[in-house]
């Protein structure tokens, strides 16, 4: 099974998100939702590769061997936010239950001026943070989106949403444009939302424990954040069934700063730290998981961080706390930096 997920097409294809929007801005969510159960049904029957690496998943995450049922039941929760993204994106939140956890740390953090990063993931849904845009008006939200792979939403959302459209940094340009862009919006106070779990085939990463067995996450987003040395923040938007959303912000660093002589250790104890936040989040909604390929899988074991190839993780900070590498404590790492 391949880990390769830039290979495999895009889930929720062009046509079948423009259906399940017609239907649902004349029919309404109730008759929407019916559409769901046959086009999760073909998605299950038709998609191998991802109906295999959800059923792999799920026997992780659940502590249970899974099966077809269980990949049924996966299916169709991201079929049911796939359709949620649309309402979501046209305006339509009133529709949804949407309680919120830690927006007001958040909305300090904004009120810096600063700027801050968002690091979410292909857990829940990324738009139902959208929402926060709508429902404070002055916050600058820029979304770092993949747009060639995400071709459908992306034509969607630049129809529903023009004025979010707008805002959206494209994660396909090279590394210093990208690098250059984050960091306009960020001087100019913007939350900066971007998706930090999927490491790009031949990107460097590092492989720390993840469900009980080492797992590959890019580098990238880390030494940009290092780099900027701006605040991050986690969020996840669990879906909870029907129209309820679940949307948590956690604080997870107030800068970073990497200790010299340290650099990959310390880049590993983040990576870890964010690792062990994201299983604590996909253990208690693991039919949230929307990663739909083989995560454990290494394809280039040469790309691996020194620090982490040679064995040296440190030990995983606790849940919520900042990570410190080991052996190093109060060097800085996730802690607050004079300015």
């Amino acid at each position: 099974m391949s880990g390769d997920w830039k290979q495999r097409p895009e889930g929720g294809g062009r046509v079948a998100v423009w259906l399940m929007r017609a239907v649902g801005r004349h029919g309404g969510r109730p008759l929407a939702r019916l559409l769901l159960y046959p086009v999760s049904l073909y998605f299950l029957l038709r998609r191998g590769p991802e109906r295999r690496a959800s059923i792999a998943f799920l026997g992780r995450a659940l502590g249970r061997p899974a099966g077809w049922i269980d990949g049924a039941r996966h299916v169709h929760a991201f079929a049911s936010m796939t359709l949620d993204r649309l309402f979501l994106l046209d305006g339509k939140e009133s529709r949804f239950r949407i309680e919120v956890d830690g927006v007001e740390t958040l909305a300090a953090k904004v009120d810096e001026g600063r700027g801050v990063l968002l690091f979410g993931s292909h857990l829940g849904s990324f738009e139902v943070m959208r929402v926060l845009s709508r429902q404070r008006p002055g916050l600058k939200l820029r979304v770092v989106l993949d747009k060639a792979h995400s071709q459908a939403i992306t034509q969607v959302l630049d129809a529903l949403a023009p004025e979010i459209a707008a805002g959206v940094i494209d994660a396909g340009q090279d590394g210093p444009a990208l690098m250059l862009q984050i960091q306009q919006a960020a001087s100019e106070g913007a939350l900066v939302a971007l998706l930090v779990d999927r490491a790009l085939p031949g990107q460097r990463a590092v492989q720390v424990p993840f469900f009980g067995a080492p797992a590959r996450f890019p580098l990238a987003p880390w030494q940009m954040a290092a780099v900027l040395r701006l605040p991050v923040m986690l969020g996840f938007g669990l879906y909870r069934g029907g129209n309820r959303y679940q949307l948590t912000f956690e604080t997870f660093s107030d800068g970073i700063d990497l200790p010299r002589g340290r650099r990959d250790e310390a880049l590993a104890a983040l990576i870890r730290g964010y690792a062990a936040r994201l299983e604590h989040h996909a253990r208690r909604a693991p039919y949230n998981w929307f990663n739909f390929y083989d995560f454990w899988h290494v394809d280039e074991q040469e790309h691996t961080a020194p620090a982490v190839a040679a064995g040296a993780v440190p030990p995983a900070p606790p849940a919520g706390g900042q990570p410190v590498p080991a052996g190093d404590r109060g060097a800085g790492v996730g802690a607050d930096r004079p300015r």
